[in-house]
């Protein structure tokens, strides 16, 4: 990832509309900032999130809070709890995720 073009600066990420996006179970709340190509969300999981799709986009993510459960296209399963991340390329391996008590992560892509 090449990083160019952009100035310091910081979020307030409380001061950053929401959207929501529908799982096949509950809601993801997303807080997005754009820097050039480069993606940056502070999304929230409610209770009971399942996702409607398989992704196949690169992401680092970092688990703030709760729990959150992945599922690779081959079946594995990992879980993130605080502190916790993962980083997969694009096109690398189909992934989605749940969370039944909820969960807060801070996603780059």
């Amino acid at each position: 990832m090449q990083m160019s073009g952009i100035p310091f600066g910081i979020t307030d990420w409380s001061q950053v509309e929401r959207t929501e996006h529908e799982g096949e179970s509950g809601l993801a709340t997303w807080r997005t900032r754009q820097f050039g190509p480069i993606r940056v969300r502070m999304v929230e999981y409610t209770p009971g999130y399942r996702a409607d799709h398989w992704c196949d986009k690169g992401h680092i993510l970092l688990c703030l809070e709760g729990v959150l459960h992945t599922e690779l296209g081959d079946g594995r399963r990992v879980t993130l709890t605080p502190g916790m991340s993962y980083q997969v390329a694009d096109g690398a391996e189909p992934h989605r995720s749940c969370t039944e008590a909820g969960a807060t992560l801070f996603i780059v892509d």
